[in-house]
């Protein structure tokens, strides 16, 4: 008998590895739709992972993973959990099912549903604050909870989609900055939340390949106190030192964020906030005087005003058979008007009379123009 018999015959090489490298393959391989037969299984393990196998090794294989999993999720014994599994005639307790109509081994997903991985990756492709590379790379890490043919759909689907996204890498990093400014403990110790320093960026038309810092590359600083999502991108809520009073700043386009460790300013201004209606009275994140206003919308715009506004905190009226009016509180800024604008006739801003002064303002400087 040659050496390569008696390799055969005798104790197997990387034996111990085999039932991970089993439960890999099938993660990756195998979905309801797709199965994988102990002949293949084998034939993976041998050509693949150069470990010799038998089709009776994988049945075994594949219980004891079962055994595994069921005893860690339920935190129960090995023994308790084979006693379950032979219980369980629909094979409801069991991570790898077999299928007897495709005579094949599928992974059976258990705590999400395909179309709970779907939606997190769209997602994350068309958030608009998350760069291209950095959406791959979250798609890949999505991907990892499916199979490769059920990837293969979700990305294709995904990259159908067209965003504008950011250009700035660092926003990722720049999120966990401000979030460990923002905290009252790091590492497990007190820490007092401090102010930030960062320079802040802007397009310009002489070159559109990227973005030049805005006041000559003169620092922010701020006191951040909230993340805000909004229309796809991320927004920091922050006391401003210069201008002395509270304001939003895109995080995308944030550059060299530090912490300056400077106790933090603007408790009292943040207090005054409402967070839960900020994003529906604050258009575009451009801030202005807060103002109880009154608009008078025709009846099949309802729908566009609670998309906006919400369905509660405001107060909705009928006016007549084909109008209703809306009565909330809203930051008063040219991003305010040029909504109210987008209804031509079919809404009216009634009060108050100094807004609506504001409004005739506004109209006037874009008639001046044309």
């Amino acid at each position: 008998m040659d050496l390569k018999e008696k390799a055969h015959h005798g104790k197997q090489v990387n034996q111990k590895l085999k039932p991970y490298l089993v439960l890999q393959y099938l993660l990756k391989e195998t979905d309801e739709n797709h199965t994988q037969t102990a002949t293949e299984i084998v034939a993976y393990l041998e050509d693949d992972c150069g470990i010799t196998a038998e089709r009776r090794s994988i049945y075994r294989d594949i219980e004891e993973i079962n055994k595994a999993q069921l005893a860690l999720e339920e935190g129960c014994t090995i023994q308790e959990a084979e006693e379950m599994l032979t219980d369980d005639v629909d094979d409801d307790l069991k991570l790898i099912v077999y299928n007897k109509a495709k005579k094949g081994f599928y992974v059976r997903q258990r705590h999400f549903d395909l179309t709970d991985i779907r939606l997190l990756a769209e997602c994350v492709y068309s958030t608009k604050f998350i760069s291209e590379g950095q959406s791959k790379r979250l798609l890949d890490v999505v991907c990892d909870f499916v199979s490769n043919h059920q990837a293969e759909k979700i990305r294709h689907n995904a990259f159908l989609t067209d965003r504008v996204k950011t250009n700035n890498r660092s926003v990722l990093k720049n999120i966990a900055t401000i979030n460990e400014a923002m905290s009252r403990k790091i590492e497990g110790q007190p820490h007092e939340p401090e102010k930030i320093e960062f320079k802040y960026l802007k397009y310009t038309i002489d070159d559109m390949s990227g973005q030049a810092e805005r006041r000559h590359g003169e620092k922010y600083c701020v006191s951040p106190h909230q993340l805000l999502i909004s229309d796809g991108n991320y927004y920091l809520l922050a006391f401003d030192d210069r201008f002395r009073k509270m304001r939003t700043y895109r995080v995308d386009r944030m550059k060299e964020v530090e912490r300056k460790g400077q106790a933090r300013e603007g408790e009292a201004a943040f207090k005054e906030i409402d967070l839960h209606t900020y994003t529906q009275r604050t258009f575009g994140m451009f801030g202005g005087e807060e103002k109880l206003v009154t608009i008078r919308f025709i009846n099949p715009l309802l729908d566009a005003a609670v998309d906006r506004f919400g369905a509660r905190g405001s107060v909705y009226q009928k006016t007549d058979d084909t109008h209703f009016t809306l009565t909330t509180k809203v930051e008063v800024s040219d991003q305010f008007f040029g909504w109210l604008l987008s209804f031509g006739r079919r809404a009216k801003l009634i009060g108050p009379d100094d807004v609506v002064d504001q409004f005739r303002a506004y109209m006037d400087k874009i008639r001046e123009i044309y």
